[in-house]
């Protein structure tokens, strides 16, 4: 089956009479709901359930083997092929399946706000409940846009068609499957709607850097005065609670790209964790949780049909996705300026990383490789005590190139825009985790506005011996006996010891850029011999 053939199976497909196309949020909702995909909540929020898998399955992605991407496709662990044989039978296995639907869904936006390199994409669902997550989380057309939209990119998107992996080729019943030569984006197998949001990330940090632009899996915000600041970070560092401050507005919450002309969103919605969710912590996201929003795997109460977002029951990855409309206090069109600042959040377990230090172009681009943070015992089966975590460049299971391509934008960008660079540890001080005790929000608040502000400039700083590090020595409105994590610690010889473990962790994780990155490796890791 060559390109054409899969062109007019896509357009015999959409001419089906069981096509719906561009319904509006009331009718989705009302589709979800009669066809029992989904119920309605309290607020009402559509609430579905996604059965088997309530988060990504990595192990069953693939990108296909093509001439004209192969070379540039980093293959490995995340980036898995498959022949184009395989996806072109499981392609045709999966349009003829959704032929005898009897309805289909399909929604036509953009990927990025800018409309210079924004994507045009489409989503064809065989729920009505996808196709409002799809409604919600990427950029809607207006009237004129989508008179004139021809779609880039397709996503088709079958729960319920397992593949049979003795017959199709595949690891399991489930599959995600992107073909940049063909344009599709091939899904089966797992009810989990985040895999379109992050299948279409992954297809940006591709299409992106062969255009001059950094795709970033951060989020960001902008005060008044026009000064944009970026926010890196993995789960569990405080990303969304510290890029969420009432004196600025929000750019986005997850995935932005970086142009000549300065950042933009490459969603038009958030796709926000809900367990323990409250008004009282966060109240953005609670009060944004409304009509038309998506709430997964949430426990609803079957007779008031009031969310119980302590209830992990379904899982501990409990989503809410919404347009970012429903957020008071942001830039819309989510576009704005080049960023004077960048911060790395990660919450170490170890107790070893200062909670705020100045880097340099060349740490920035190594703690950017390194992606690190702790995973906290408990959180995954078999982790009994903190483990040293990374994820290159803050996002690894989303990037088809080499992870060098990113890093090195990175540093050119901080170059040409006079970035300064902050690492925040949002984790533990005076110990690690079960002797010491975890940094108070408040100081980490402190920290962050000084630096965004500018006020972290010119204070005095001292070097951390084992990282190299610049640390201030004094911030506003916070104690200085913490700036210093060593100084912290009452065992000053544990604090070695510890410091040293952790500074080998991040040398071995680095190994697998030594050949490619050298530079980085000797210029912004650990100081050598420590």
């Amino acid at each position: 089956m060559n390109s054409v053939n899969i062109a007019n199976e896509l357009k015999d497909l959409l001419s089906g009479p069981n096509v719906h196309v561009q319904l509006s949020v009331p009718r989705l909702v009302e589709e979800a709901t009669s066809r029992g995909e989904a119920v309605l909540t309290r607020e009402g929020a559509v609430r579905a359930e996604t059965g088997k898998y309530t988060g990504r399955s990595p192990k069953d992605k693939y990108m296909v083997e093509e001439e004209t991407s192969k070379d540039k496709i980093d293959w490995g662990n995340v980036n898995r092929p498959i022949s184009s044989e395989i996806f072109e039978n499981l392609y045709a296995k999966v349009i003829n399946y959704l032929k005898e639907k009897d309805a289909l869904y399909v929604f036509k936006g953009f990927a990025g706000a800018d409309p210079e390199s924004r994507l045009a994409i489409q989503t064809i669902n065989e729920y009505a409940w996808h196709n409002l997550f799809a409604h919600q989380l990427f950029i809607r057309p207006n009237a004129e846009e989508l008179a004139s939209h021809e779609a880039e990119f397709t996503v088709v998107y079958a729960p319920t068609f397992q593949a049979d992996p003795a017959v199709d080729g595949t690891d399991s019943e489930t599959f995600i499957i992107v073909s940049m030569e063909k344009k599709i984006i091939l899904i089966g197998g797992t009810e989990y709607a985040g895999e379109m949001k992050k299948s279409i990330f992954s297809i940006m940090n591709y299409i992106l850097p062969e255009k001059g632009i950094l795709p970033m899996h951060c989020s960001a915000n902008v005060g008044k005065e026009d000064d944009v600041t970026l926010f890196f970070g993995l789960s569990g560092t405080g990303k969304t609670t510290l890029s969420a401050d009432e004196d600025r507005k929000l750019i986005g919450d997850d995935e932005h790209g970086w142009s000549d002309n300065g950042v933009f969103n490459i969603e038009g919605g958030c796709y926000a964790k809900t367990i323990n969710l409250s008004r009282k912590n966060e109240p953005q996201i609670y009060d944004a949780i409304r009509f038309g929003s998506v709430l997964e795997n949430v426990v609803v109460d079957p007779e008031t049909r009031i969310p119980d977002y302590d209830d992990s029951s379904l899982t501990e990855n409990t989503r809410a996705a919404y347009p970012i409309q429903a957020i008071d206090n942001i830039v819309d069109p989510s576009v704005a300026g080049h960023p004077k600042t960048i911060v790395f959040l990660t919450a170490d377990a170890f107790g070893v990383l200062p909670p705020i230090s100045k880097l340099t172009k060349e740490q920035a681009m190594y703690h950017f490789l390194s992606g690190y943070t702790s995973k906290l015992a408990g959180t995954e089966r078999g982790v009994t005590s903190p483990e040293a975590t990374f994820s290159t460049c803050f996002g690894s299971p989303f990037l088809p190139l080499p992870a060098t391509v990113y890093a090195e934008m990175l540093g050119k960008k901080i170059d040409e825009h006079g970035v300064q660079v902050f690492l925040v540890n949002t984790g533990w001080t005076g110990g690690e985790y079960g002797v010491g005790s975890r940094m108070k929000l408040s100081y980490t608040r402190s920290m962050v506005r000084a630096g965004i502000k500018g006020e972290l400039n010119n204070v005095p700083t001292e070097k951390e011996s084992v990282f190299g590090f610049e640390i201030p020595t004094e911030v506003p409105g916070v104690p200085t006996e913490v700036l210093n994590p060593r100084n912290a610690w009452a065992d000053k010889d544990a604090y070695d010891k510890k410091a040293k473990e952790l500074a080998e962790s991040f040398q071995q994780n680095f190994k697998k850029f030594g050949s490619v990155a050298p530079e980085i490796s000797v210029q912004g890791g650990p100081v050598q011999n420590n």
